[in-house]
């Protein structure tokens, strides 16, 4: 999986300017990165915890929220990780089923002992991956093309219906 990933963000996107490269250091950070990884698509199988590099690494499908505001429905591939990870803890998702796809709701970062701290991605369906950091060091970037859809995320309580 680390070898798949390196290698996807080696790789040159054909226009850069249309792709994100975040770097997450503190909370405000992740609240960045968890609304443009808001009803992205990851399968379990491509999710992955490294205890001998203290890596945790992803890649999924995120829907690009910004594209939609602007009439457009995109997707795009996106590798996320996280260094520093001390240990990596799983709840409502099983490896036994790894064509599983979920939904990421959200990311948040709460401090323990700064600038340690828990980094929480919060499925649907509530399913959970919890991070124990040493401190909040993340990437995430677009890897490839970006493609069109046809339905865009919505949720219970929207004010408008929006397909699924």
């Amino acid at each position: 999986m680390l070898r798949f990933l390196t290698g996807l963000l080696q790789q040159m996107p054909e226009n850069p300017v249309d792709h994100l490269r975040l770097l997450a250091q503190d909370e405000e950070d992740l609240a960045v990165f968890s609304a443009h990884m808001q009803d992205a698509l990851v399968r379990v199988a491509d999710m992955t915890f490294l205890p001998k590099t203290n890596v945790f690494a992803l890649v999924g499908s995120r829907f690009d929220w910004v594209a939609a505001s602007q009439g457009r429905l995109e997707r795009s591939q996106v590798g996320l990780h996280f260094d520093r990870v001390l240990k990596a803890s799983r709840k409502g998702l099983e490896t036994a089923k790894p064509e599983d796809v979920l939904n990421l709701l959200s990311m948040t970062f709460t401090a323990t002992d700064a600038p340690a701290g828990v980094v929480d991605l919060v499925f649907s369906g509530g399913a959970a991956v919890r991070l124990e950091v040493e401190c909040l060091e993340g990437q995430l970037r677009d890897l490839g093309p970006r493609w069109q859809t046809t339905r865009q995320p919505g949720h219970a309580g929207d004010s408008e219906p929006q397909n699924t």
